[in-house]
């Protein structure tokens, strides 16, 4: 490897290891504390159902106060980990960035377009909730999948950097172009009941829920590696910032789960329809990605870093936006919740595919573009 980039693994990836190929307690069991969030959630709504007016009580934009301090909370330390610095490399890996952008930012938001309108034609807010997710292109969890299956941690870094960037300029735009335009244009079953969202509503949700700890990220990096250096940073300061996006996240599903939740117990069916096509997404996405880098040439650790950044979502983007711009109790905001649930166990399973095609593709001499 060329530097050990596990360091500066934050928010929902728990934290980091200093162990190569290991996975922290809360990474590895991850699905099961999403799972123990909504059923907290769950339980908490059935005992005190006052607790919808009370965190109602102050708004940001639609949203509760206390539910946006989490929102923005889980998106600023992955954000503060981002090696900012290492953009000035994209010179040097032009063949692999041109690769990357083009998986992740055309191949994966239409398949996951085509996926959610070939199985969720009739449930709108589903529909939206899967294309929402297809478009937050992942700034963190990409990193413990790329250290697991043995990719180049150095590009990885880059790539992250680069699909921050990314976010904060394309999102608004893309969600407005595949949400409503494009699904407009569709028409046949379910198209009618197409919640039409406006470029300024995204945008905002974008600016307040990614462009603050955004902007935070960047401040706090560059603030704090001037005053006491890299190596106390990301050694220091971000084992411990790290892990407490975790705490944003889980507390924003309870919180969901404890307004809404008594639907998922109600519908079980619909939380199927909506794994099934997240379930082939990243599969699809990961073996495409995967192919397409080793017919270019690349190799092992760089075809495996443009797999996983491909196939990887930032699912605390797509929950936010969800919640912003449709509600805490709406279905768009259920299936984007439902994401990361289906993620992690994918990803996991895909670290082993990946280990498994170095034996059977690669001869293990690693040659970089």
């Amino acid at each position: 490897m060329k530097g050990d980039y596990l360091n500066e693994i934050t928010g929902c990836c728990g934290g980091t290891s200093t162990s190569k190929g290991s996975l922290s307690i809360i990474s590895k069991f991850l699905t099961l504390w999403i799972l123990l969030a909504m059923a907290g959630g769950i339980i908490l709504g059935a005992l005190y159902p006052e607790i919808a007016t009370i965190l109602d009580a102050v708004r940001i934009e639609q949203v509760s106060l206390l539910i946006a301090i989490g929102l923005i909370w889980m998106m600023y330390p992955p954000l503060a980990g981002v090696k900012y610095e290492e953009l000035s490399k994209m010179k040097q890996q032009g063949k692999a960035l041109s690769a990357s952008i083009f998986q992740n930012w055309v191949i994966g938001p239409v398949l996951m377009f085509s996926l959610a309108w070939i199985f969720l034609p009739d449930l709108p807010e589903y529909r939206i909730g899967l294309i929402i997710i297809g478009l937050a292109r992942c700034i963190a969890m990409v990193l413990v999948w790329n250290q697991l299956a043995g990719g180049d941690n150095e590009l990885c870094a880059v790539l992250v950097a680069m699909n921050s960037i990314f976010q904060v300029a394309l999102y608004s735009v893309l969600a407005y172009a595949f949400i409503t335009v494009l699904s407009t244009w569709i028409g046949g079953a379910g198209a009618g009941a197409i919640v039409d969202i406006s470029i300024w509503q995204v945008a905002k949700a974008v600016f307040i829920y990614l462009g603050i700890p955004f902007l935070g990220g960047i401040i706090t990096r560059t603030v704090l590696v001037k005053k006491r250096g890299k190596d106390w940073y990301d050694n220091v300061f971000m084992r411990k910032l790290g892990p407490t996006a975790l705490i944003g996240l889980l507390f924003t599903i309870v919180v969901m789960f404890s307004l809404k939740g008594e639907y998922i117990v109600k519908l079980p069916m619909d939380v199927f329809r909506i794994a099934v096509p997240l379930l082939l997404y990243f599969i699809i996405m990961f073996g495409i990605s995967f192919f397409m880098s080793h017919r270019l040439g690349f190799s092992f650790d760089h075809s495996t870093t443009l797999a996983f950044t491909a196939a990887s979502n930032n699912f605390e983007l797509a929950i936010a936006v969800a919640i912003a711009v449709f509600g805490i109790g709406s279905g768009v905001a259920f299936a984007a919740v439902v994401g990361p649930l289906i993620e992690v166990p994918v990803m996991l399973g895909l670290v082993h595919v990946a280990r498994r095609a170095s034996v059977m593709w690669f001869d293990q001499k690693k040659h970089s573009y």
